[in-house]
């Protein structure tokens, strides 16, 4: 009797998980760079107190926030945002790639930028200026 309650137990337990959310707000937006073209490539980070969350750049410039998986959003708070992987292929480059912004964009002590995420759902649109020409 115990064995059956124990495999029946086995077999619950992961139904009492299935459909339960992370219940963080859930935020999400656009990047483009300053002529409204949508910037493609790498992701977008958000940093508080050791915690990273960060949403994949879709081709067409959008992204959703996850923290352990896609879009499973972010706890409320204050964070620090910036870009991760924008960088396309150049033979020209020693390292074999070319930032596709400003390198200030790319670190959270340089970018400027910081979101307060609401206990709500939010929205936050990007807009980042394209390298300066050496």
């Amino acid at each position: 009797m115990l064995r059956r309650t124990l495999i029946a137990l086995l077999f619950l337990i992961p139904l009492g998980f299935t459909g339960c959310g992370s219940g963080n707000p859930h935020l999400h937006g656009k990047v483009t760079f300053t002529d409204g073209t949508p910037l493609d490539k790498g992701s977008v980070c958000f940093l508080k107190e050791g915690y990273l969350a960060r949403g994949q750049i879709k081709s067409d410039g959008s992204y959703e926030v996850g923290s352990l998986e896609e879009n499973d959003g972010l706890p409320p708070g204050t964070y620090q945002v910036y870009i991760d992987g924008a960088t396309v292929e150049d033979t020209r480059s020693p390292t074999g790639t070319s930032p596709m912004l400003d390198a200030d964009m790319t670190k959270p002590e340089t970018s400027g930028l910081t979101v307060t995420v609401p206990v709500d759902n939010g929205t936050l649109d990007i807009t980042v200026k394209k390298p300066k020409k050496k």
